[in-house]
C-alpha cells in the first residue's frame, strides 16, 4: 500500500540526514514522491498531501504555501 510505502519513507527520513535535506529542498509534493521513488518508496504527491498536518513518528507533514505557485 502506498499509505505503508510512504511512512516508511518519513521514518527513514527521521535518521537520513542526506535524504532529509533532499526532501526539505523539495518545491512540490511530487518532488518529494520522486525522490521517495529514487530511494525505493512508491507514493504519490497527493498522497502525501493528504497526511498534512499530521505527524508520523518524529516527522510532522507540513505543506507550504509558495506564492506565485499556480496549479
Amino acid at each position: 500500500m502506498a499509505l505503508d510505502q510512504l511512512k516508511a519513507f518519513l521514518a527513514r527520513m527521521q535518521d537520513d540526514l542526506a535524504l532529509r535535506q533532499s526532501v526539505l529542498a523539495a518545491a512540490t509534493a511530487d518532488d518529494v514522491a520522486k525522490i521517495g521513488a529514487n530511494s525505493g518508496y512508491s507514493f504519490s504527491g497527493d498522497e502525501l498531501l493528504r497526511l498534512s498536518g499530521q505527524k508520523v513518528g518524529r516527522v510532522t507533514v507540513t505543506k507550504q504555501d509558495i506564492p506565485g505557485e499556480y496549479n
